[in-house]
C-alpha cells in the first residue's frame, strides 16, 4: 500500500508537455476520475449520492484535485450532490503549499441553483470563482427559451459565475470546444469527476481513432472501486464504444487505498 501522493505522482502525466486536438489546438491534459461499486455503479437510485470511497481513497482524490488546475463536473452531480469540489480532507500543515482548483459545471440549460455550495464558497472567500459552460444554442429554440436563459444567465452571473457558451453535438455540450475554451483560460490540467453522462461522453471522445500528431482526449483514467455492491437500482455509466473500437489504452498501475482498489490506466 503505497501513500496517496506516491501513487498519484507515478500515474499522472506532467504538465509541462504541449497537446493538441486533431485542429491542432492547445487543450488541457485530461484525467478521468471516478468511484465505482463491483457491480459498476457510481451513484444509487435516480441518481442519488452514495459514499463510495473510503477515508484513504478519498483522500487520494482530494490530492488530485490539488494536482490539477480545474475540477470538472456535471449538472446532474451539481444538483443531487451539491459538491464543494476543493481539498478540505488534505492535512491543514500541507494546505498550506497546495492550490485551489477552479470548479467547472456542464450546464446546457443553466440550472446551476444559485444557494449552492460553489457559490457560497466563492462568495465566502474559501473557493474559487465557478465557471459555467452552457449551450450557445438549440435547434429547437424559442424566443422565450432564449429569453429564459438570458435571465438565468444574468442571475447566475450576479450569484458570482462565470457563463461560456459553447456548441452542443448531438445534445451534448461539445468537449473538443470546451477543451480549447479551458485552455485558452490558461488551465492546463483538469480532473473530470462525473457524473454518469460525463463519464460518458469522455469516455467516448478517448475512443475516438487520432492521428499519431494528435494527443487522446483523456490522458489518465483512474477508478476507485469500493468492495461493496448497490443493485439493479443503482446508476452507472455507458462507454459509448464497443472493445474493438479502443485503441492505446494501456494499464499503468493498480494500488489499495484502505479498503478500495484503485486503478489507472493511460490512453495513448
Amino acid at each position: 500500500m503505497s501513500s496517496a501522493r506516491e501513487f498519484l505522482l507515478s500515474v499522472l502525466p506532467s504538465q509541462t508537455g504541449d497537446k493538441t486536438d486533431g485542429d491542432g489546438k492547445s487543450v488541457p491534459s485530461v484525467t478521468l476520475t471516478f468511484a465505482q461499486s463491483l457491480d459498476g455503479k457510481i451513484a444509487g437510485t435516480a441518481g442519488r449520492q452514495l459514499i463510495l470511497s473510503g477515508s484513504e481513497s478519498m483522500l487520494m482524490t482530494h490530492w488530485m484535485r490539488s494536482m490539477h488546475d480545474a475540477i470538472l463536473v456535471g449538472i446532474g452531480t451539481t444538483l443531487n450532490d451539491d459538491p464543494q469540489l476543493n481539498v478540505r480532507l488534505i492535512p491543514e500543515a500541507s494546505r498550506l503549499n497546495v492550490k485551489l482548483p477552479r470548479p467547472v459545471i456542464l450546464d446546457a440549460y443553466l440550472r446551476l441553483p444559485m444557494d449552492c455550495k460553489l457559490l457560497k464558497n466563492y462568495s465566502d472567500g474559501k473557493g474559487q470563482q465557478p465557471w459555467v459552460f452552457c449551450a450557445s444554442q438549440f435547434d429547437s429554440d424559442t424566443e422565450s427559451a432564449r429569453a429564459e436563459r438570458t435571465v438565468r444567465k444574468s442571475i447566475l452571473e450576479t450569484a458570482g459565475a462565470v457563463i461560456y457558451e459553447i456548441p452542443c453535438v448531438n445534445g451534448l455540450l461539445s468537449i473538443p470546444h470546451l477543451l480549447r475554451k479551458l485552455y485558452e483560460r490558461d488551465v492546463h490540467s483538469v480532473m473530470v469527476e462525473g457524473g454518469a453522462t460525463v463519464i460518458g461522453a469522455f469516455l467516448n471522445q478517448a475512443s475516438q481513432p487520432c492521428n499519431p500528431a494528435t494527443s487522446p482526449v483523456v490522458d489518465t483514467l483512474i477508478v476507485t472501486v469500493a468492495p461493496t455492491l448497490v443493485g439493479d437500482g443503482g446508476v452507472g455509466y455507458k462507454v459509448g464504444f464497443s472493445g474493438e473500437q479502443l485503441n492505446g489504452f494501456t494499464h499503468v498501475r493498480t494500488d489499495l487505498m484502505g479498503k478500495d482498489t484503485v486503478i489507472a490506466g493511460k490512453f495513448i
